[in-house]
């Protein structure tokens, strides 16, 4: 009787309880979290800008302007980390939370620091009104009647959702290589420096004003972006992967700070990151 009711009372081991267990060991010993660091390129469609200040009777748009990112060359890149200036080239940043216990899908905050500048020389189309007179004409944008840069930086602010498919190699060792692919939103956070038709714009130190919503603050929240990624990861050791992508966002900036005025302007930007990161 007493053995019998032990066996009766004993723990169960159905299916479901062993599938449980294997889901709450992975969740509790298994790296849930990872965080990259790396460097990209960008590419820029041509673009309208739109300019405002009506205290100067300026109300045009700047036809199809071709713009590049900045530093202009990967000599530049690679000299800005060789002196350690890691924040000079286009930095980005990944952090993200693994969601399921096989490690096929994350949730990430993602920051990349792009920059973005209109090309000196070029030759484009103006129209509307300039000191309150109609304006429809050719211009040559130059350094100091069109020049207009968001260097420090176009910064996309995102949140990403994040699937991992596995390719080839042992699984969650070294030599696995995965397919990663994302996909999200956020906020643009630009740093405006440009100068119209004379006329330069100041925002004041980066010690005082800092962020976010004041127009005199450094960084201010000028629009909204979105975007998709695909690449593959490799992992050259458990807990440490390298990381090339390609990405293509796009990008609405409204009321970035000019002189006296905002301008507008969409983007479609093309980038690819290569980065290094690790798991914990």
């Amino acid at each position: 009787m007493v053995l019998a009711q032990g066996i009766a009372n004993a723990p169960s081991t159905s299916p479901q309880n062993s599938t449980t267990a294997k889901v709450d060991r992975a969740l509790s010993e298994e790296p849930n979290w990872y965080f990259s660091w790396g460097y990209s390129r960008q590419q820029y469609a041509p673009s309208d800008i739109h300019v405002s200040q009506p205290g100067l009777g300026n109300d045009f748009t700047v036809r199809q302007a071709a713009g590049s990112d900045f530093p202009a060359t990967m000599q530049e890149t690679f000299t800005a980390i060789r002196n350690f200036d890691l924040t000079l080239p286009q930095e980005n940043v990944r952090v993200g939370k693994f969601m399921n216990p096989e490690k096929t899908f994350a949730i990430e905050f993602s920051l990349d620091h792009t920059k973005y500048q209109t090309d000196l020389g070029q030759v484009a189309q103006v129209n509307g009104t300039i000191n309150n007179q109609p304006y429809n004409a050719n211009m040559v944008l130059d350094a100091n009647n069109f020049f207009y840069a968001l260097h420090n930086g176009l910064n996309h602010l995102m949140v990403n959702a994040v699937w991992l498919h596995h390719l080839a190699g042992p699984e969650k060792q070294a030599g696995d290589l995965q397919l990663i692919s994302r996909v999200g939103a956020g906020i643009l956070l630009p740093h405006a420096d440009n100068t119209i038709l004379g006329k330069q714009n100041e925002v004041g130190p980066k010690s005082e004003n800092i962020c976010c919503f004041a127009s005199n603050d450094w960084w201010q929240v000028n629009g909204w972006t979105a975007g998709v990624e695909v690449g593959v990861r490799y992992r050259v050791y458990k807990s440490i992967f390298l990381e090339l992508t390609q990405k293509f966002a796009y990008g609405a900036l409204r009321k970035v700070p000019v002189y006296q005025g905002t301008a507008d302007q969409t983007l479609w930007m093309s980038e690819q990151v290569l980065s290094a990161g690790f798991l914990f």
